[in-house]
């Protein structure tokens, strides 16, 4: 289990510039947050990296993976988050 202040601290740095990002962002926050694991956060942080635009199209299942930049070893962890927050939307 990750620490709460770490969490937080992702949650905040998880406010986007597109509102439809940040509902998607905020329930997976609030339903996933107290068992987020090491790989959760790679994966998420990944996916955060990414442009506003990238990350709603790939959350709206527009755009795949392979469709963006995202470093091959985190992967796995990225679609994992990614299958968290398609599911949520």
């Amino acid at each position: 289990m990750i620490d709460q202040g770490r969490i937080n601290r992702i949650r905040w740095s998880a406010r986007r510039g597109l509102l439809e990002n940040d509902i998607v962002l905020e329930k997976y926050f609030n339903a996933s947050a107290s068992a987020m694991t090491e790989d959760d956060i790679t994966g998420l942080s990944a996916l955060l990296d990414l442009s506003d635009n990238d990350l709603l199209d790939l959350v709206m299942a527009r755009k795949e993976l392979a469709q963006v930049e995202i470093a091959p070893q985190v992967l796995p962890q990225s679609h994992r988050v990614l299958e968290a927050l398609r599911a949520i939307q």
